[in-house]
């Protein structure tokens, strides 16, 4: 169940993005006052698709599931938010409900701000408006490069792509327990959930990688990137 903590002040939170850093001091303590930090456990709803925005949010820790319900095909996953994204970012300005279900897929803590104060610093703070623009833009680009780099690839240079991004931009490490199913990681890579499954065993066969349950341990960081690289 979702809780709400008081534990850092905006001015020396470690979490905090270098969009906050550029606020100026009585803003900042307007954000700190005003904000609301909450904890969710695993498998916890954050947002769900319809609801109103009303909160501009900043992921401080954990994992997050961004998912969508597209009708007849149902619901299907669309990507992952890491610590410092901030959540619905590309919609928050220009939709009044969320286009996307987030469930926390790791146990998780997020900054809430009001979204009617945010708007109000936007618009006599240039600077600050530059810093979102640019972070807005960003994000959009990382979007369109991972989708056309995992489009570009075969099922086996997906597969090898996935599992590099799990392990140098979720995780820093070579061993991780994947947050998601095979199923899900089809739906995100353009691929059957057999087919995830078949290549993943090929990969240990090959020593490649480990595979324990969920645990993954990339064995062989060379031939993987290979595979990435020329899939």
């Amino acid at each position: 169940m979702s809780r709400k903590v008081n534990i850092n002040s905006c001015n020396v939170c470690a979490y905090k993005s270098f969009l906050f850093s550029s606020l100026h001091a009585k803003d900042l303590t307007r954000v700190n006052l005003t904000k609301k930090e909450m904890e969710y456990d695993q498998g916890e709803v954050v947002i769900r698709q319809g609801e109103k925005i009303n909160k501009f949010m900043y992921l401080k820790s954990g994992l997050l599931k961004i998912s969508q319900d597209i009708g007849t095909v149902g619901n299907q996953f669309i990507g992952l938010a890491t610590p410092l994204d901030f959540i619905g970012l590309l919609s928050v300005f220009s939709q009044e409900n969320y286009q996307y279900t987030i469930t926390a897929v790791e146990p998780s803590s997020m900054c809430h701000i009001e979204l009617e104060l945010m708007k109000e610093i936007v618009k006599r703070d240039g600077t600050f408006a530059l810093k979102l623009l640019e972070k807005m833009s960003s994000m959009n680009e990382a979007i369109l490069r991972n989708r056309l780099q995992i489009n570009r690839r075969n099922l086996r240079g997906r597969i090898a792509y996935i599992l590099l991004y799990f392990c140098r931009e979720v995780y820093q490490s070579n061993k991780f327990v994947l947050p998601v199913s095979r199923k899900e990681i089809g739906e995100l890579i353009n691929m059957r959930t057999e087919n995830v499954i078949r290549i993943l065993s090929e990969f240990r066969k090959d020593k490649i990688i480990d595979i324990s349950g969920k645990e993954i341990t990339i064995l062989d960081t060379g031939r993987i990137q290979q595979i990435c690289d020329f899939g």
